[in-house]
């Protein structure tokens, strides 16, 4: 009876509470500061989200995901208290509109999903994150009526707590307007990316980062109709807003084009009234699909970027008009497009569920299938892709189809089977499908923001075809399970397949454990099986003190699901036996990769992540504040990131280096920094049409479009390939390379030029300004300059790109490996 009154006493306490939710704390109220007076770190973010949610039955706080360094990620719905209840049949209900799962949506409740502090020193947003919580829950109900709006407060949290913890650190008290003060200095790595240096940002389509799977997951349970990605640029300039710029990919709709500019003007209504600068139209356009804004837009929402002024101005900064910018300045900003935001989503809720179901109908698609063939592996990891963003793919029917194939640019005959992977276009992600698949996105306009090609038979190194003929899916095609490896006791050798990355982490296994390994430089053949240069050899009479020799290679090989192959004999049917030289022995390498200020922070990123998560190989990262009392020779390979440019010492040192046997390879543009030295055979091309000086007599309004002639923004070119070298093993004798820079570099006429972009090179997909393109023919992709007993590979395209062009990437294993 005891326990029943006091059951009884709780539920009336709590219900009272909550009937007086009105009374609720706003944010400047519960962190007991006044909102924009300090950065409020993830933590307390979380609690006043928190809070709000166990305080009001209009709100619902779910956990998604956790960050690499131990931070939640949430979410948190906002709407009326009935919407609330019924939330799992709204998100149902909206799926079934896209033609997601099956039936007829009967709500009319529009989803409006708010993203905020992406990057990490873009920290305004997630302080107007709290205030446009608490401004909808307290005086915007009406709009809640048929409006879900979803928001996450902070999807990069370890990159907002870097930037919160170090201005706390280092800020004046007051704080300092000075532009030139240390706290607007941020050091490098500075906040913008995650732990790994990613920008989440560029990752929404490629998904390597575990902030982006787990947001995956949940944006694609809910399918908005609007999404916001809250950012912020330099504290020069001025607000902007939607209407986005050209180029616009052509599978976005006039509907989509449209409401972009009704919701531009209602902000612009609101900025107007105070004052405030802005524009729209200029910049951020809507093309490369890895955005926060485009791909929610290829996903049928009406996807906007919002972008305030204030990367490093702290609390508070003098900009160039002799006013001073503040934190309170930039959360005013972004809250009031935030609900501007939300109050035309809900005064156009109707129109916007209508249109966004009729974005979802495909079945008018010129390419009504791609179709993808090659290694099974790189297949598997196009399916693993495909089943993050839940597009539909199969095997198909053996079936004779005319095919535009990728390679020839030309329209062939083939026939599938049920090796080949179809991912058709008449699905309700189809216009995704094609913004991923297609050969080459049509540009508007050729000043873009990003890059400008990426299709993903490209990038996995895949043979492509788009047709125009539905095939079915093949109704007797099995999901082929892997089977384990078994020891052979008796076994002469083990073998092991190298064209595919992950090869390389068994490898790294295999090293670690103290195996020796070795590579074929040459084709072979034995007990009837045929082997391609780079299989690796690991031998029982080159291993005899590995106690349980068999066991241990099998469990490795079992561990990473890869197929392990066993011979009882060296003695070959064709190529050399394997006791000959041509299976060179692989030392194991001690690596290291420079980081710190001068480099690249999202290149260094690129390979700290590769090493950890992938190769999942040792890695020592040294800093370039203390790399001239380092002593190099402790390391085989040094790694160089993008955008290293080195000093004259460190020149010395690296030279040094080399000549007493060590490795370097050199990543993207910090190549330049050995390009036209004296010492170094590595020669910069120049258009010997613009040595002669002449005057610039471009108009000046023409200048910005000018320049962009001598640029590459992102372009795919095939490049040849010799093969016979160990840089080059597990590759034809081809290569698609996605080109990032307009500089190129002449063929060295000492060393090897093991990848290069012959006579007649150019771009297959993708922008190449025409002054730039001229220089690309006969020009150095990948190349080896030997100097002593070290040398030095220049790879003037950085395999490790944004970690999605995943063809690249086993260059870089076998520069590190094989050489």
């Amino acid at each position: 009876m005891k326990k029943n009154l006091l059951s009884t006493l709780l539920f009336t306490i709590l219900a009272f509470y909550t009937l007086n939710a009105q009374e609720l704390k706003s944010p400047s109220e519960f962190l007991g500061y006044e909102l924009g007076t300090r950065f409020t770190r993830h933590h307390a973010v979380v609690d006043y989200f928190t809070y709000v949610s166990e305080n009001l039955k209009s709100v619902k706080l779910e956990k998604y995901g956790q960050t690499n360094e131990f931070r939640p990620l949430y979410l948190s719905y906002i709407s009326s208290e009935e919407n609330i209840n019924n939330l799992e049949t709204i998100r149902e209900d909206n799926l079934k509109r896209a033609g997601i799962i099956k039936g007829d949506s009967k709500l009319e409740i529009a989803t409006v999903w708010l993203s905020y502090n992406v990057h990490g020193n873009e920290a305004s947003s997630t302080e107007a994150a709290m205030q446009t919580l608490y401004e909808l829950v307290t005086n915007k109900q009406d709009w809640l009526k048929n409006t879900l709006v979803i928001i996450d407060p902070c999807l990069n949290p370890d990159g907002r707590d870097r930037y919160a913890n170090w201005y706390n650190q280092i800020k004046s008290t007051p704080y300092n307007t000075d532009p030139y003060a240390v706290e607007h200095r941020e050091p490098w790595p500075r906040a913008r990316a995650n732990h790994y240096l990613f920008d989440l940002n560029r990752d929404w389509a490629w998904a390597t980062q575990i902030e982006t799977q787990q947001r995956l997951k949940m944006y694609n349970k809910w399918l908005p109709q609007v999404h916001v990605d809250f950012h912020e640029q330099s504290y020069e300039n001025p607000y902007y807003f939607a209407p986005g710029a050209e180029p616009f990919h052509e599978i976005i709709t006039d509907w989509q084009r449209d409401f972009q500019t009704q919701i531009g003007k209602n902000h612009a209504k609101y900025f107007d009234q105070q004052g405030w600068r802005y524009f729209t139209k200029e910049s951020f356009d809507l093309l490369y699909p890895s955005y926060g804004d485009t791909y929610p837009t290829y996903m049928g929402a009406i996807g906007m970027t919002y972008e305030q002024a204030g990367i490093s101005a702290g609390l508070g900064v003098k900009i160039e008009n002799n006013t001073v910018l503040t934190l309170k300045d930039r959360i005013a900003h972004h809250f009031t497009t935030g609900i501007s935001t939300v109050e035309m989503t809900a005064k156009n809720s109707s129109k916007l569920l209508s249109e966004f179901k009729k974005f979802f109908n495909n079945s008018s698609a010129e390419y009504q299938s791609y179709v993808l063939r090659g290694d099974a592996e790189k297949i598997n990891q196009v399916v693993s892709l495909l089943k993050t963003h839940e597009i539909y793919n199969y095997s198909p029917e053996e079936k004779t189809i005319k095919a535009s194939d990728y390679d020839s640019n030309s329209l062939k005959t083939i026939r599938t089977t049920n090796q080949d992977l179809v991912i058709p276009t008449n699905q309700p992600k189809g216009k995704m499908v094609k913004a991923l698949f297609e050969k080459e996105a049509k540009l508007t306009d050729s000043l873009t923001y990003d890059i400008t090609a990426w299709s993903i038979p490209y990038a996995y190194g895949l043979q492509g075809f788009a047709s125009k003929t539905s095939i079915n899916v093949n109704s007797n095609a099995t999901t082929s399970k892997f089977v384990a490896n078994q020891p052979t006791n008796n076994a002469y050798a083990y073998i092991h397949k190298w064209n595919e990355v992950s090869d390389a982490t068994f490898l790294g296994d295999l090293l670690e454990n103290g195996y020796n390994v070795r590579y074929s430089k040459t084709d072979f053949s034995v007990e009837g099986n045929s082997y391609k240069k780079g299989t690796l050899v690991i031998m029982r009479a080159d291993n005899e003190h590995i106690k349980y020799f068999d066991d241990t290679i099998t469990k490795l090989a079992n561990s990473l699901n890869t197929k392990l192959s066993s011979v009882n004999t060296g003695f070959v049917s064709s190529g050399t036996d394997f006791g000959s030289s041509n299976y060179t022995l692989i030392k194991p390498k001690r690596v290291a990769a420079i980081a710190g200020e001068g480099t690249s922070s999202l290149s260094f990123g690129e390979i700290w992540h590769f090493f950890e998560t992938q190769l999942q190989y040792p890695l020592t990262v040294l800093n370039t504040s203390n790399l001239k009392s380092t002593n190099l020779s402790n390391y085989d390979v040094l790694i160089l990131p993008d955008d290293y440019i080195i000093d004259t010492k460190e020149l010395e040192m690296f030279t040094l280096y080399v000549t007493k046997g060590g490795t370097i390879i050199s990543l993207g543009t910090s190549v330049n920094s050995f390009a036209d030295k004296d010492g170094f055979n590595l020669k910069t091309k120049k258009d010997t049409l613009n040595t002669n000086s002449k005057p610039n007599l471009v108009p000046y309004d023409q200048q910005e479009r000018t320049y962009v002639k001598t640029l590459i923004t992102g372009s795919i070119f095939k490049s040849t390939i010799e093969n016979t070298h160990p840089l080059a093993f597990g590759y034809p004798n081809y290569y698609h390379s996605l080109k990032l820079s307009g500089t190129s570099y002449k063929l060295l006429d000492k060393g090897f030029n093991v990848g290069y972009f012959a006579e007649n090179s150019k771009n297959i997909s993708g922008f190449a300004g025409v002054d730039a393109l001229k220089q690309v023919p006969n020009s150095l992709l990948f190349g080896i300059e030997n100097k002593g007993r070290g040398q030095l590979i220049y790879m003037v395209d950085n395999p490790l790109f944004r970690s999605f062009w995943q063809n690249g990437k086993l260059f870089f294993t076998n520069a590190v490996f094989l050489n």
